[in-house]
């Protein structure tokens, strides 16, 4: 077949195993003695839309392949940000509702992603416009995987979505030209009960065909000490499948369709309380509501013994059914055609839904008023028939790549609508008790205030998206050991809005009754005339520039310099007259080297050092008035500087050590107070503080791993022992709270392997995350100066387990 280098499968060099690949260290028998050994293995990515050496990239990227993920026990793709320096999730509704940030570019509520997740090389859906949901993150992901890849840094040149932070490469195995699959169980505590399964059949010579399913359950490690509501929250239950097929039409005719469905759901997760302040005079802005609920949260501390010394993972919420359900279908099919030997086109189209409904206390509280009434402080919550958000997505892509002579260079067009497939709902019970779902009709609200600052609200809103751009990139090969690339692409965005939120008030204070007052949340509206639209359009270019210098086939220097962008949007729930926001921009500049050893001690030493200018910063700024909410401004200038380092290196020929560390300096040059808007009675709240750092942006990061192979006889099977350590230093989540930093943790992993058991096909695993049970918090709510209550989410426990695996 004459199909062109660059349509090649994204494959990885290593030992196969039952059609599984074994991982970048194979366990081979050593030529001279027979003893099995670990070799490093060449790992081929497509981090440039291409099929290459890592080694030969000129870009900064973590590389996980399947046996990894594997053995750390990922899940959900919330989890890839422990074990990649300079990468975080903001986990603050959930791992499933995650957002990411790479190198300190993070997404605020609200806002579009500025880190892509991209399957089979097609962005992630869209998630709705109340919490951030789809996006790329939660389970479903992670499974029968030829590699993960963490770009870092722009690449809005050759990637569909614009992103300041990076992209997040998931590459499913493609199906292959053998019968061959696998069989999976796991068990573990938390009563973990997980299976795998996946076929590969080739039905012909032209035709091939690979079937998976990943099912996972495991009960919460959070626990709830209020007699209603869950027992436990922060649980697992999913189920994930995936078709592929690959059709050669002709020689030079490849199409491949990926389908693929998740369905999962859960009790959902909520925070923990940290503790509860009295107002002290001075430190909280005027209009705090810290004097009426200090009161409140001392009497949950002491009716449930809620203090510095309680179990860390233990909260009390009676918020009755909380649930968190996820469901993503998607179709992927790309028909790639080899023109020439030197010509190729490829055509991508998806069509994706995700649904989301979210159901839960935000915050874990059962405060108990004066008069013995209690309530719980923000439910969030759908009226029946209506999900948090629906969304469909179709994207279409059109790629030409072509080689002249010592000119490589692409071009393509992109489109990407995102459009709602129902009207999406927020039901916000900020104060108050309702007896049952308020639904729809005012009348049927039964609620009970617990003071005077009552509050249930019901807003309805949706969000479409249409995303457009042209893109071209070429590299010359000078005859010397150089090489220059430039790339531009330009880009139209457009994001359409509306909400109808309504406010309900004066409940009795005795017992459950029907509202007194109804309002629009916006004071320039007057009920039932809610309804406002929304538009927000931004058009801009990006390019880079980049110069590669490769003195020897195994030295790779290289200089690049690129604009990011990140396109404006539409906030429909946020403060009247801050609904809509302008896109924001980065310089980028990174030098960097890649470096593969060859002598006593072979491997890899990649290194990257980077400084960022970010322009007209997203920042959420809060605001007080009728309604408490927040908003999306421009108003920042930032400085991000730091370096990256990754190596591989073979100790000998049974022990191996990976060590990845990432140094970030983050530093908010300038925020400029938004100043409200004279018609809309709220007052502003900065979230900010120049000279600060970034939020999640951890100074220091490191992620160690040994792993020794064993040397046992090659009738025993291949015996590996593997341990990771992760540091990661303290971090800002907010500054609105004197608890509002994160402290550091330390986490250590450990994993046995043993393949080929006795020479079988059978396989085994165990592992254990976080083996020493640090206590460790993956988020600050950062609400001390509101209420004078402080939130925490606690970041998982020790987990363990057992895997069986037969290949065949």
């Amino acid at each position: 077949m004459k199909r062109a280098a660059f349509f090649r499968a994204s494959v990885f060099l290593a030992a196969v195993n039952g059609g599984v690949s074994a991982g970048w260290i194979s366990q081979t028998a050593a030529q001279e003695t027979g003893e099995p050994r670990l070799a490093l293995e060449e790992v081929i990515v497509t981090a440039r839309r291409k099929e290459e050496l890592l080694q030969d990239v000129p870009i900064s990227m973590t590389v996980f392949n399947q046996q990894q993920i594997s053995d750390l026990n990922m899940v959900g793709t919330a989890d890839l940000a422990t074990f990649t320096p300079s990468m975080t999730a903001n986990t603050r509704f959930g791992p499933d509702n995650s957002s990411f940030s790479i190198r300190g570019f993070v997404q605020e509520l609200r806002t579009t992603s500025t880190v892509g997740v991209y399957f089979a090389d097609v962005v992630a859906p869209r998630g709705g416009p109340s919490v951030q949901s789809a996006d790329g993150a939660g389970p479903g992901y992670l499974y029968d995987l030829q590699s993960v890849q963490v770009l870092k840094g722009p690449q809005g040149t050759l990637f569909g979505r614009n992103t300041t932070g990076g992209a997040v490469m998931i590459v499913p195995n493609k199906p292959g030209e053998q019968l061959e699959g696998y069989g999976e169980v796991s068990a573990g505590n938390y009563d973990m009960y997980r299976t795998q399964g996946v076929v590969n059949w080739p039905i012909n010579d032209r035709v091939r065909v690979r079937a998976g399913f990943d099912q996972m359950e495991q009960n919460g490690y959070l626990k709830n000490a209020a007699p209603v509501g869950p027992d436990r929250q922060g649980d697992i239950d999913y189920i994930a499948g995936r078709v592929s097929v690959v059709a050669d039409i002709t020689e030079d005719l490849e199409n491949y369709t990926v389908f693929s469905i998740t369905d999962s759901k859960n009790k959902a997760t909520t925070a923990v309380l940290m503790g509860c302040f009295p107002q002290r005079e001075g430190e909280v802005p005027p209009g705090a509501g810290v004097g009426i609920f200090s009161p409140f949260c001392q009497a949950q501390q002491a009716e449930y013994g809620l203090d510095s010394s309680s179990d860390f993972y233990t909260y009390a919420s009676r918020q009755p059914q909380t649930v968190n359900r996820i469901e993503q279908k998607q179709v992927i099919n790309t028909t790639n055609w080899a023109v020439t030997e030197n010509l190729g086109v490829k055509n991508i189209l998806s069509y994706a839904e995700n649904e989301t409904t979210l159901r839960t206390g935000v915050f874990g509280t059962d405060w108990i008023a004066a008069d013995g009434n209690r309530l719980w402080f923000t439910e969030s919550d759908v009226p029946p028939g209506y999900p948090t958000a629906h969304m469909s997505t179709t994207v279409w892509e059109l790629q030409v790549q072509g080689e002249n002579g010592p000119l490589d260079w692409q071009a393509g067009w992109y489109y990407e609508q995102s459009r709602p497939e129902e009207d999406s709902a927020n039901e916000l019970n900020r104060y108050g008790i309702c007896a049952e779902n308020p639904g729809l009709d005012p009348d049927a609200f039964r609620c009970q205030a617990s003071f005077a600052l009552e509050n249930v609200g019901l807003a309805f809103g949706n969000l479409k998206f249409d995303n457009r751009a042209l893109y071209a990139q070429s590299t010359y090969n000078f005859d010397a050991p150089f090489s220059l690339t430039a790339g531009i692409r330009y880009t139209w965005d457009k994001t359409w809005g509306y909400s109808d939120d309504v406010q309900y008030g004066g409940f009795p204070v005795s017992e459950p009754g029907p509202p007194t007052t109804v309002r629009c949340s916006d004071g320039s509206l007057t009920y039932p005339d809610c309804r406002q639209e929304f538009r927000q359009d931004s058009d801009k270019p990006t390019w880079m520039f980049g110069l590669d210098y490769t003195p020897h086939n195994d030295q790779l220097y290289y200089a690049k310099y690129s604009r990011g962008y990140r396109q404006g949007s539409v906030n429909i729930f946020g403060a009247p007259g801050f609904q809509t926001h302008e896109p924001e921009t980065v310089d980028a500049y990174e030098i960097g080297s890649k470096l593969t050893l060859t002598g006593t001690v072979p491997g890899i030493v990649n290194i990257a050092v980077f400084y960022n200018e970010l322009t007209d910063m997203q920042i959420q700024t809060g605001f007080r008035g009728a309604v408490n909410t927040s908003g999306i401004t421009n108003a920042g200038q930032a400085t991000i500087w730091g370096a990256e380092v990754e190596t591989s290196l073979s100790l000998t020929e049974q022990l191996r050590l990976d060590v990845a560390y990432a140094y970030l300096n983050t530093r908010l040059d300038s925020y400029e107070v938004p100043a409200p808007i004279p018609e809309f009675d709220v007052s502003v709240v900065p979230t900010a503080v120049e000279g600060d750092p970034l939020p999640l942006t951890p100074k220091n990061t490191v992620v160690t791993s040994l792993t020794y192979l064993l040397p046992v006889p090659e009738a025993v099977g291949q015996v590996s022992i593997g341990a990771t350590y992760v540091y990661t230093d303290q971090m800002l989540a907010s500054t609105t709270s004197p608890f509002g930093t994160i402290p550091d943790s330390k986490l250590t992993n450990f994993n046995v392997n043993w393949n080929g058991i006795g020479g079988s096909r059978v396989d085994a695993l165990v592992f254990v995350t976080n083996a020493f049970d640090e206590e460790h918090i993956s988020y600050v709510i950062g609400l001390y100066d509101a209420i004078g209550s402080e939130f925490y989410n606690p970041g998982m426990p020790r987990m363990y387990g057992v895997r069986l695996r037969y290949n065949f």
